[in-house]
């Protein structure tokens, strides 16, 4: 199964320790939803990723393909359901070809939030690793 990371989860040393059978593929982008930061989360002690509809914007990511096994490790991880919910998307590959993936959505869409310097430093190692 192809997995459309954003966020924390384009860390790869994340995704690895997450979903030991991953295997990261290539960078993708989604169009008509944008990155935001909301919620509160006690662990990172501010807001955390999620996308959001939006006409015009896009959300840089990767894809990764996953196992079985790493798909219920990750939804365990992203907090499903209740916290996140999966959702199927259609992201398109550096050549513009389009591929099915799943990702996951904030289910509270609340107010957007500052992370944390922490969080979003974790953030910005993943957008390195994929050179984004």
């Amino acid at each position: 199964m192809y997995y459309f990371a954003y966020g924390s989860n384009l860390n790869k040393k994340q995704m690895l320790e997450r979903c030991p059978d991953s295997k990261p593929l290539f960078v993708a982008t989604l169009g008509n939803y944008k990155l935001v930061f909301v919620g509160w989360s006690r662990q990172w002690r501010g807001g955390v990723a999620s996308i959001k509809p939006f006409r015009g914007e896009r959300v840089l990511g990767a894809v990764y393909e996953l196992s079985d096994r790493d798909l219920r490790r990750l939804d365990s991880y992203e907090g499903r359901p209740g916290n996140y919910n999966r959702l199927k998307v259609t992201v398109f590959d550096e050549d513009g070809e389009p591929v099915e993936a799943v990702t996951y959505i904030k289910s509270e869409q609340s107010e957007e939030t500052q992370p944390s310097k922490e969080y979003l430093s974790l953030v910005q190692r993943g957008y390195r690793d994929w050179v984004l």
